[in-house]
Formats: structure tokens, C-alpha cells, sequence
């Protein structure tokens, strides 16, 4: 077992480059005014209205939005979530430097019906086509008051914001033409995506070739490549993923561990049930070796889902090795910590050797850092075995998916073990998710030419 089977202490209790413009005040400042823009009106008046469409999208979203506010305070945003409650923008919300818009989108799926027919007819009985109806007719009206859009995602808030009249700019957040570039491509989406030269398909391109359609941007330059092949004018100014992201100074309390951060998702009842999948490799490594399992989640799952989980392998509830982890629970059994922490992952992921995930953007976000990741896909509906193929190819083999939890804990245990590999798988992912900076180019771009040239 090498390093990893020599003993060691259990753990125990105690363990802003542009100018900035002055927006009107009164109706035009809140983002309500009622009077219809026209060309002629001064385009420094334009409100900005964000479209995403899923918790991924809602961060990426957020971060240009954020880079957007800081380089020009005055610039009024809006945002209408097309999936989901939107709970990234919560607290943009409560500062009052955002206004959401639109109805609420909570579907059963989790905005991952085009992964199941089974999820996209949930939604449809739960009333998809009537919500996205909804939110067409609120972004109708908007668009002719002079709203400026962004969209952020894929298809639907692409064509969502193409068909509403209004100037628009798309950020294309999901597809990498990586995906089918890379391994050994076999599958007939592979020859598919070749033969057209792109991951996205001539309906988008048509989309993005707009006359309205001011910005198109993509997450990396191969991707971008791509569509200019096709007439798309498309740049690639950046990954906003990663932005905000870095590799700090790991604690004390946990310099002796090995550090394993789990990222089980946050859709219910998925995460939950791929949490328990995830906990099966670590527990049934044999060894004496401290290993920190740092788990980091958002709203969902609840707490009181992973605890349960805990309980029944047998561990024990303890006290935090130190209140500067940010921890809201701590669990051990033998040489096994668990730490659970909700809003964590910026701090944690820094810290650790290796991540174990079934989930979507924070899997890219780690592996960003240079941090390799073993995943486990499941019956889904978001994290099944073809969207973990998928993201092993985008990601260059940084993220491993695993057969069952016998070949997670195996290849769990060589990462450990060997630092080397870590290093050269981490230094693929790095490259993959590209450097940070991307949210302050974007929002340069956006503000550029919201304010004249480009629109």
C-alpha cells in the first residue's frame, strides 16, 4: 500500500478599465421604464438582461455580471433564470445591484431533460411549455423597452433571446468542440459533430449569425475556431469558470491528511443517492493513512441526508479539527474525517489532492486548479455514463470515470500515491479550462458594445 498504509493517529474529538456612465434616474434606472426604445434614444440607456438556463449557466452568468458591476457601477442588470429558482443571484439581488425578472422556473428534471426522456416528460406535465411561454411574452415586452440581452447556455436562451427582437450577445457555456476531438471517438455523435466540423449544430449557427447578434463567445479557442468556419463570428475571450478560483496555503489541521474533495451535485434525489455511491471507495480503503474528505454542497442535498448516510457506515459525529475550516458538520471513523460544508467548494478546493464527482461545472472548476478527479457516474438523470465520457474527453482524461466503487477506491488510491500522476493529469485540466480573467474580458466586451460600436 506504499504511503498509504503507514499508521498514523486516529482522529478523534478536537480533530475598472472603462469609463463609467451616468444612467437617468426614475423609471429608466429601476429597468421599468414603459416607454418603447428606439434607435435614436442613447444607448448608454440601455438596460442589460441576463438569460441562463441551469445552476452551471446561473454561475457563469453570475461572474459576468459581477465583472460587469465593477467596472461600471451605474450599468443597470437584470437577469431571468430559464431553469430553476436562480439561487446563485440571491445575494446580487438582496445588495440591489440586480433585479430578477420573470416567473419562477422550479422543474422536476432540474433542467436536465435533454438527458432524459423520462425528466422531459416530467416537465411537460409539470408544465414546461406554458412556463416557457411565460417567460417569452415577459422577455417580448422587455426586449421592446430597449432591453440589450446576454444569453448564457445553449439553445434555449440563445433562441430565446434571437426571437424576442432585441440586440443580443451569446455566451456558449456547454459545448466544446474538445468532446469529439479527443480519445478515441467512436461513437456516431463523434463522426456526426466531424462531419459538420463543430459540437454545435447549423440551427445555432444560423442563430448566432443574427444580425442582431452583436457577441458570440466561446470557452475556448478550438471552439470558437470551429464556428468561424462556418460564419459565426466568434471570439474566445476567456473561460469565466474559473475565475475567483485559486490554490491557497492548506490549513494545519489538515497538512498530515490525504485531502479528497466530494462534489455529489444538487439535484435532488440524485445527489443524494450518488453521495452514498461516492462514500463507498474511501470507506473501503484499507489503511491507517488520514484521509480528509472535505464534502461540499450548496442548498441541496439536505444535511440531514448525508449525516444518515454517515451514521449507517459507521461513523460518529465530532467536533471540527478547526472552526477557521468553515465546516458545518464533522463526522470520523478511524483515519476518516468528513467534513460537510455548504458554500465551501472556493475555499476547500484549493486544498485538496484529489476531488471523487458526479457533478457538472465544480468538477471542471477543480480540475481547472490542476486537481485531477475520479467520477462515478449513475442512473442519472444528469450525471449518467454518457455525460462523464463526455467530460473525461472535454477535460482531457483529468476526470476519470469509474466502472463501480472497486475501481474508484483502486484508482483512488494510485492517485494518492503517486504525485506524479496527479501532476500530469492536473496539468491536462489546467490546460483544457484555460486561465482565469475570462468574466472581466467578457463584461469589457459586453459594455463595449452595448455602449455603441458593436450594436
Amino acid at each position: 500500500m506504499g504511503s498509504l498504509s503507514k499508521a498514523a493517529p486516529r482522529f478523534e474529538l478536537g480533530i475598472k478599465d472603462l469609463q463609467s456612465s451616468a444612467l437617468p434616474l426614475g423609471h429608466a434606472a429601476r429597468g421599468d421604464d414603459p416607454r418603447p426604445r428606439k434607435d435614436g434614444i442613447s444607448r448608454r440607456e440601455s438596460t442589460l438582461l441576463v438569460l441562463s438556463n441551469g445552476h452551471g449557466e446561473d454561475l457563469i452568468a453570475l461572474k459576468i455580471l459581477e465583472a460587469i458591476h465593477r467596472q461600471d457601477p451605474l450599468q443597470t442588470c437584470e437577469v431571468l433564470p430559464l431553469v430553476g429558482q436562480g439561487g446563485a443571484f440571491q445575494q446580487a439581488v438582496q445588495e440591489g445591484w440586480l433585479r430578477r425578472v420573470g416567473p419562477p422556473a422550479a422543474l422536476p428534471s432540474g433542467g436536465f431533460s435533454n438527458q432524459s426522456l423520462r425528466g422531459l416528460l416530467r416537465d411537460l406535465l409539470a408544465g414546461l411549455p406554458l412556463l416557457s411561454w411565460r417567460q417569452w411574452r415577459v422577455l417580448k415586452r422587455l426586449a421592446r423597452q430597449g432591453r440589450v440581452l446576454i444569453a448564457v447556455g445553449d439553445l434555449l436562451p440563445l433562441l430565446m433571446a434571437c426571437s424576442s427582437g432585441a440586440r443580443f450577445g451569446f455566451v456558449g457555456t456547454p459545448k466544446s468542440d474538445y468532446t469529439w476531438r479527443s480519445g478515441p471517438g467512436r461513437n456516431l455523435s463523434d463522426a456526426y459533430h466531424r462531419f459538420k466540423g463543430s459540437e454545435w449544430d447549423p440551427w445555432e449557427w444560423m442563430l448566432m449569425r443574427s444580425r442582431r447578434c452583436q457577441l458570440v463567445a466561446m470557452r475556448d479557442n478550438i471552439t470558437a475556431r470551429g464556428l468561424r468556419r462556418h460564419g459565426v463570428p466568434a471570439l474566445s475571450p476567456g473561460n469565466p469558470m474559473m475565475d475567483g478560483l485559486t490554490r491557497g496555503a492548506v490549513p494545519a489541521a489538515l497538512e498530515r491528511c490525504h485531502r479528497v474533495l466530494v462534489l455529489c451535485g444538487s439535484r435532488m434525489p440524485e445527489a443524494a443517492r450518488n453521495f452514498r455511491r461516492l462514500m463507498e471507495g474511501p470507506v473501503q480503503m484499507d489503511s491507517t493513512q488520514p484521509m480528509a474528505l472535505l464534502v461540499a454542497v450548496g442548498q441541496q442535498p439536505p444535511l440531514t441526508d448525508l449525516e444518515q448516510t454517515l451514521e449507517t457506515r459507521g461513523f460518529r459525529r465530532s467536533l471540527s479539527p478547526s472552526d477557521q475550516l468553515g465546516a458545518e458538520a464533522c463526522w470520523v471513523r478511524g483515519p476518516l474525517l468528513v467534513l460537510i460544508g455548504r458554500r465551501c467548494f472556493s475555499r476547500w478546493a484549493g486544498w485538496v489532492h484529489v476531488g471523487l464527482a458526479t457533478a457538472g461545472t465544480a468538477t471542471e472548476q477543480l480540475v481547472g486548479l490542476g486537481i485531477p478527479a475520479l467520477s462515478l457516474p449513475g442512473p442519472g438523470p444528469q450525471f449518467k455514463w454518457s455525460f462523464a465520457r463526455r467530460q473525461s474527453r472535454l477535460l482531457g482524461g483529468a476526470v476519470q470515470p469509474c466502472r463501480d466503487s472497486a475501481e474508484l477506491r483502486q484508482k483512488l488510491q494510485d492517485l494518492l500515491q503517486n504525485p506524479q500522476l496527479r501532476d500530469r493529469l492536473g496539468r491536462l485540466g489546467k490546460a483544457r479550462m484555460g486561465p482565469a480573467g475570462g468574466s472581466d474580458r467578457l463584461a469589457r466586451l459586453v459594455l463595449d458594445r452595448l455602449r455603441g460600436s458593436g450594436y
